[in-house]
């Protein structure tokens, strides 16, 4: 799909946030822990949970979208669950697909999967597996895994990774008696989840922190039972959110966002406010106001300002292609300091082809120099994890700009280009 932006364009109104799709994946696969029926409420309609569902259902997890199918309420029901092994097909489909691993091996204590890219990007989370007493072997793209319960663990992970510190609380659900997890990601999403895992009569202590204990079930046979029959909500995504607030404020818009949480965006809405972009946070909205510029508010020894990400509640990875956005059109000089992934500023080759003036010092670092008035290009394929951030680019760019393969806007986020355009951004589609 290729979509064509007219830029320049003021964003004036109202905007939803949809459910989070990192949520919505994780509890996804943590419904298949129990027998009980679960309803979650707010579920996205994107890719990823679309693909997320079509592999639970391949397992025999029973779903029910609703009438329009279209994200919103979904019922599971894993009672008749019977697979074990996820294929190639799943796995190169959705690397969030790992996360199947723990309700298999908590059901069925054996697992199989096969996939088709280096073992070393799961690297982590085998360790992870490994360090519960996991027996893991690997041969040829097929990895073998059998699981047993056990009384008490203590492990420390080796990255702070949101994925393997799911795949660990929801093992420690049902096969652990007590687990202690050292370096535990704190993101809402990892929160939600043990939330939902409390749901599920587990006591979790420490949430929202890197330090995590799980008293489970131990291994006791359909032990996982809901407390009570309320639906499960998910979460806001707080990145959906962040992302339009800088698309409403680069365009000279004026808008409020509802549907999202505080907690989730103050240390966002602080970094933003360094680059000149103010915004104001209410319970469950944020107001943003026009902007008629950018100017950058404190001096450091050798840039303006230095934006770093660091693991939550730091300021996170996904935000710093967007930032980065932000930094061209404010005032001054701003240092990019991408301290975790080595692929995050893919796009300053296309935003200096914009007319962004961006050095691009090393795969983690970037200095950029504002405010520049960017312009409308063609971009090819934009990759997922900056996605938003070039959209954005192009919104508030003069002229026209075309993005192709622009489905990947719908990989993570629900029908963000249709909900900007009902706003005023003038965004036309194409198959061609």
């Amino acid at each position: 799909m290729r979509i064509k932006i007219e830029g320049r364009q003021p964003l004036r109104g109202t905007y939803r946030v949809a459910g989070s799709s990192n949520s919505a994946m994780s509890l996804i696969a943590a419904s298949l822990l129990t027998d009980a029926p679960v309803t979650l409420t707010n579920v996205p309609d994107t890719v990823s949970v679309g693909v997320m569902l079509e592999v639970g259902a391949s397992l025999g997890l029973k779903i029910d979208e609703g009438a329009d199918g279209r994200g919103g309420d979904v019922k599971l029901d894993a009672s008749k669950v019977f697979g074990r092994a996820l294929e190639r097909e799943h796995t190169d489909a959705l690397s969030g697909t790992i996360l199947f691993l723990a309700p298999i091996l908590a059901r069925r204590r054996h697992a199989r999967m096969t996939i088709d890219y280096a073992i070393s990007r799961i690297h982590p989370h085998l360790t992870a597996l490994r360090d519960l007493g996991v027996n893991v072997k690997v041969d040829d793209g097929v990895i073998d895994l059998d699981a047993q319960p056990w009384e008490n663990a203590e492990i420390v992970l080796t990255q702070t990774s949101v994925t393997a510190t799911a795949l660990v609380c929801m093992l420690a659900a049902a096969l652990g008696k007590e687990t202690t997890i050292i370096n535990a990601a704190s993101e809402p999403h990892i929160v939600e989840l043990q939330q939902f895992l409390s749901w599920l009569g587990v006591t979790v202590r420490g949430m929202g922190s890197n330090l995590i204990t799980v008293e489970g079930m131990g291994g006791r046979e359909n032990a996982l039972k809901p407390q009570s029959k309320t639906p499960i909500p998910i979460s806001p995504d707080y990145v959906e959110a962040a992302s339009v607030a800088a698309m409403a404020a680069l365009t000279g818009g004026r808008l409020t966002i509802e549907g999202v949480r505080r907690r989730d965006l103050r240390l966002i809405a602080k970094v933003y406010e360094r680059l000149g972009l103010h915004i104001s946070l209410d319970d469950d909205a944020l107001v943003v106001p026009k902007h008629e510029r950018f100017e950058i508010s404190s001096r450091e020894e050798d840039v303006d300002v230095s934006i770093e990400s660091s693991p939550w509640p730091g300021f996170p990875s996904d935000l710093i292609p967007l930032t980065t956005v932000i930094a061209t059109q404010a005032r001054g000089t701003v240092l990019i300091h991408e301290k975790l992934y080595s692929n995050r500023l893919l796009l300053v080759d296309r935003l200096n082809a914009m007319n962004a003036q961006i050095i691009h010092c090393d795969p983690h670092r970037a200095i950029v120099i504002g405010s520049t008035p960017l312009q409308g290009i063609y971009i090819d394929n934009p990759d997922v994890r900056t996605g938003l951030a070039m959209l954005t680019a192009a919104l508030c760019a003069e002229g026209e700009t075309t993005i192709d393969a622009a489905e990947t806007f719908d990989r993570y986020f629900a029908h963000v280009p249709d909900k900007l355009t009902a706003l005023g951004a003038k965004i036309k589609r194409s198959e061609a």
